[in-house]
């Protein structure tokens, strides 16, 4: 029985951590206890790197009501100069699911860039739909964003 209570306890843990990052209602998703944008990954190394990286406590910068972190001081600067360009779409949120007209959060292990513009999705099947036909996607995703944005706190 104590053994139940302990992986009943374990998982409860685990399940209020995901749903902190997946269920945020801010319109940058960011960790509620740390307070970090995409999980602290590097929104410059997609470009640079091709992959995703996390980013250092060292190199930090606000923006949005968000903390972001880098790799090094020259993509902080990047950033910095041009966070609309590095930041991803749509505050972090799934664009396949913004279409369907959810809000949920991406989750910065998948990953696109379409258009010069980063993309985070909640799940592998959404970015592997996404990468098939970005257009039909962002179509979607832009027509309800402004609405659904306006739901979300500041």
């Amino acid at each position: 029985m104590a053994a139940f209570a302990i992986l009943a306890g374990f998982f409860a843990v685990l399940s209020l951590d995901f749903a902190a990052r997946a269920a945020t209602t801010e319109r940058v998703v960011v960790n509620r206890y740390s307070g970090l944008a995409i999980g602290g990954f590097d929104p410059v190394a997609y470009f640079t790197e091709s992959r995703a990286a996390r980013g250092l406590p060292d190199f930090e910068a606000r923006e949005a009501g968000a903390v972001w972190r880098f790799r090094n001081e020259g993509n902080r600067a990047w950033f910095v100069s041009h966070p609309e360009v590095y930041g991803p779409q749509f505050g972090g949120y799934d664009p396949v699911d913004l279409g369907r007209g959810v809000t949920y959060a991406g989750n910065p292990r998948f990953w696109a860039i379409a258009g010069q513009r980063l993309y985070l999705f909640g799940r592998e099947e959404n970015r592997d739909a996404f990468a098939a036909n970005p257009a039909r996607f962002l179509k979607d995703a832009t027509a309800r964003w402004p609405a659904l944005e306006q739901g979300l706190a500041q």
